[in-house]
C-alpha cells in the first residue's frame, strides 16, 4: 500500500495548512491525475468527487493558522502530513512526500520527492485533495471576511490581499508569525518595478 502525500496552503498569509494522503486502487485510470496547480478549478473539483466516489483511501490533515503561529509553518506542515497519512485508517507499507522533506511517521518507510506533484500519480491525487480541501475552508472565510478577497486569491500574497491588509487590517485568522512587513515592502518593490 503506497500513499501519497501533499500540502496546500504552506505559503500562505491567512487560513490553515491542509496536507492530505491518497492510497490509489490498483484499477484506476490514473492518467487523468496531475498537480493540482496545473488544473482549472472545475477540473480540480471533478477529480477530488472521483477520488471520494472510488474505492480510494484518502486522509486529511488540517492544522490552523493558530496552530502554525504556535510551531512555525515547516513544523505544522510535518504535523498535517502525519495527520493525513494516520487518518487513512490502515497503515501503508511506504509513504512518497511532495518536497525535499520527511515527516516523522515512526516505522513507516517514507521517501520525499521533490516536484512529486507533477510526477508521481497518487502525490498528485493528494495535491488535488489537499487544494481542492483548502479552496473550501478559504471560500467560507470569504463570507465572514468578504473585503478580504480569500475567495480569489485562498489567502496567498497577491496584491488585492496586500491591498485588503493595508486597507483593514490583519483579520483573526492572519497568521501573525508570517513577516507581513517584509512581504510588503517586496510588493511595494514589484509595484515600483510595473510603473
Amino acid at each position: 500500500m503506497i500513499v501519497g502525500v501533499d500540502e496546500a496552503g504552506r505559503g500562505a498569509l491567512a487560513g490553515p495548512v491542509v496536507a492530505a494522503a491518497v492510497w490509489l486502487p490498483p484499477d484506476m485510470d490514473d492518467q487523468c491525475f496531475k498537480d493540482s496547480k496545473v488544473l482549472s478549478p472545475a477540473r480540480r473539483e471533478f477529480l477530488f468527487q472521483l477520488l471520494v466516489e472510488s474505492d480510494a483511501r484518502i486522509g486529511v490533515g488540517v492544522l490552523s493558522h493558530r496552530y502554525i503561529d504556535q510551531v512555525n509553518i515547516l513544523q505544522a506542515t510535518m504535523e498535517a502530513m502525519r495527520r493525513s497519512v494516520f487518518a487513512i485508517g490502515e497503515i501503508p507499507s511506504k509513504v512518497l512526500i511532495d518536497g525535499n522533506r520527511s515527516p516523522d511517521l515512526g516505522g513507516i518507510l517514507c521517501e520525499a520527492i521533490v516536484d512529486g506533484d507533477a510526477t508521481v500519480t497518487c502525490i498528485s491525487a493528494a495535491s488535488i485533495v489537499a487544494k481542492v480541501t483548502r479552496d473550501r475552508i478559504m471560500c467560507a472565510l470569504h463570507s465572514k471576511f468578504p473585503e478580504y478577497g480569500f475567495a480569489i486569491h485562498k489567502g496567498y500574497g497577491t496584491c488585492a490581499h496586500f491591498q485588503a491588509i493595508f486597507d483593514h487590517g490583519q483579520t483573526s485568522v492572519h497568521r501573525m508569525t508570517f513577516n507581513v512587513s517584509r512581504q510588503l515592502e517586496l510588493i511595494e518593490e514589484k509595484l515600483r518595478c510595473l510603473v
